[in-house]
């Protein structure tokens, strides 16, 4: 485009040097500078409508000042020649806040401080997906700007992430509530976002570090949580071991209730005898004493 300015420019410069000159140039008139003068102007005119949007982004047009809330969108577009259209970033982007020095956005210890319930200060590294939305690309670039991710990105990260912190204790946050806490920070980040026209995708909670001191408090606290638990679990273990033995000193107890009832006076004479035919059966057996009961008179076939 600047090329074909300066062109247009020389030709009518030189035309009318050599024309206050006396020069006659061949085949070069006045109506011939204006045709080609036109020519050059029609399509430079043409060349400055064109617009091509990368994919990924958005074109926001800008007339005279005035901002035209419809969007271009990838490919080629023919816009107004003094349109200026201004290419934004819709793309899903990462914002690292981390202790890292170079990981995070800004150089150096960049990771989040922040107060706990019960009054103590973590340090939190956090990852953010986020993308513009194309439809409010407009109003953000007129209401907040380019620069929007350190205007509104950054400092709505810092405070989702602080006021959901406020809500747990450290113990809390170490164990079972981190998730609950990592979909605090969503919600409140989305909601926040999504306002000012950013999508927030998704966040990565990676890492909470705590001063060495309190660190080492809390591993001792839920050790002694484990152990108790572990206490309470032997402790109903040996109850139900003692349940089940009384249970079977009970059953052996009524089985031998059972038996003691049956043993009359007919049924250990019956048990003598037979006792005392197996005895006189062996082979072996030559001379048996055996207590004698009066009445106990059984009439025995001793053979020789």
């Amino acid at each position: 485009m600047p090329f074909i300015i300066f062109l247009i420019f020389i030709l009518i410069i030189g035309y009318f040097i050599a024309t206050n000159a006396g020069l006659k140039i061949r085949f070069i008139s006045r109506r011939n500078i204006i045709i080609i003068v036109s020519v050059l102007l029609v399509f430079m005119i043409l060349i400055s409508s064109i617009r091509i949007v990368q994919p990924g982004y958005v074109g926001v047009q800008i007339l005279f000042g005035n901002l035209n809330k419809k969007v271009l969108k990838n490919g080629l577009h023919f816009v107004f020649p003094f349109v200026q259209v201004v290419m934004m970033d819709v793309r899903t982007q990462d914002y690292t806040m981390s202790v890292a020095k170079e990981e995070g956005i800004r150089k150096g210890d960049d990771a989040i401080t922040s107060l706990t319930k019960d009054g103590l200060t973590i340090s939190l590294d956090i990852s953010v997906w986020y993308k513009l939305d194309p439809q409010k690309a407009a109003d953000v670039y007129q209401n907040i700007g380019i620069n929007y991710v350190e205007k509104i990105v950054r400092p709505a990260i810092r405070t989702s992430i602080r006021n959901a912190t406020v809500l747990y204790n450290v113990s809390e946050i170490f164990s079972e509530k981190r998730e609950e806490l990592s979909k605090k920070i969503f919600d409140e980040l989305y909601t926040n976002l999504y306002e000012k026209g950013i999508i927030c995708d998704k966040i990565l909670l990676r890492n909470i570090d705590l001063p060495m001191k309190v660190k080492n408090a809390i591993d001792e606290k839920i050790a002694a949580e484990q152990e108790s638990q572990k206490m309470v679990y032997i402790l109903e273990k040996e109850k139900k071991e003692k349940e089940r033995k009384l249970i079977e000193a009970e059953g052996i107890a009524k089985a031998q209730r059972k038996i003691s009832e049956s043993l009359n006076r007919q049924y250990l004479q019956w048990f003598y005898i037979q006792n005392l035919k197996e005895l006189l059966n062996t082979q072996n057996s030559k001379i048996i004493i055996l207590p004698f009961d009066k009445n106990l008179v059984p009439l025995l076939n001793l053979g020789e």
